[in-house]
């Protein structure tokens, strides 16, 4: 056993506090501008959001393809079905 001193317990590790987001709104805001698409299997995507539906499919124009970092070129208009994304966040507009 361990001998204790006063009568603190260990604290717990500090975790960052992440608040949650509705995804339907988060894709509505991000409509018309430029993201960044993941893929479950590590393709990603750039190009403009022009549009989302219910299931969360994904329409893209201006697209690119990368594949571990590096361009594999343009792709133009590109529609992606919602179960192979693994997440998609906003890109600048100026990459």
């Amino acid at each position: 056993r361990r001998a204790t001193t006063g009568s603190k317990q260990p604290s717990a590790p500090a975790m960052s506090t992440v608040a949650p987001v509705n995804p339907k709104p988060f894709l509505q805001e991000l409509t018309g501008k430029p993201v960044f698409v993941r893929l479950k299997w590590g393709l990603e995507y750039k190009g403009y959001l022009v549009s989302t539906d219910s299931y969360m499919n994904l329409q893209l124009a201006n697209t690119e393809e990368f594949e571990d970092g590096k361009s594999n070129g343009a792709l133009g208009e590109v529609f992606i079905r919602c179960n192979n994304v693994l997440y998609i966040r906003e890109a600048p507009a100026d990459t």
